[in-house]
């Protein structure tokens, strides 16, 4: 243990974003809180990729999930670059190229040059690939209109605002 950790042990003090047993109450509870939202999302994110997985088999029977994101991604950002979209996802440069060559094959995905820049193309879902997603996201986008039937439309709108912030490591207004 480091000597500044004992000095801030002795004075009842821990690390930043730590709530050892010293830390004041209102620490332990957002702690507490913070750990239970954890918590949620992990169920949350379980849930999200089963669905991914299910959507992605409806859309073309043994479609990975990572590939279904891929084309989701695409779809809703009606063009991007093959760089772009990486790093969109976070995700190396060729193993998007992949994904992208086996959409295109699937003729879900389609390139057409960049006009602002020549040695790139632009990605985009082909009509009948965004016909195909709004068939298999149909079943899904009413069961969450079902689930949140009873939700007031301002606590759906606080939600979406409070996970766009959260997502966006922004501080809620």
């Amino acid at each position: 243990m480091s000597a500044a950790r004992v000095s801030d042990e002795s004075r009842g003090q821990t690390a930043p974003g730590t709530a050892g047993p010293a830390a004041s109450p209102s620490a332990q509870v957002r702690a507490a809180a913070v750990r239970a939202l954890e918590l949620e999302f992990g169920e949350l994110f379980t849930h999200v990729r089963r669905l991914f997985a299910e959507n992605a088999d409806r859309l073309s029977p043994g479609m990975l999930p990572g590939a279904y994101k891929v084309f989701t991604t695409i779809a809703r950002r009606g063009e991007i670059t093959l760089s772009a979209l990486a790093e969109t996802l976070h995700s190396d440069k060729g193993q998007i190229s992949r994904t992208v060559r086996e959409l295109e094959e699937l003729r879900l995905v389609q390139r057409t040059p960049d006009p602002a820049d020549g040695r790139s193309s632009l990605l985009s879902a082909t009509p009948d690939g965004m016909r195909r997603l709004d068939a298999v996201r149909a079943p899904r986008e009413n069961s969450l209109i079902t689930a949140l039937e009873s939700w007031h439309v301002d606590d759906i709108r606080e939600l979406t605002r409070l996970l766009h912030a959260l997502s966006a490591s922004e501080t809620p207004e």
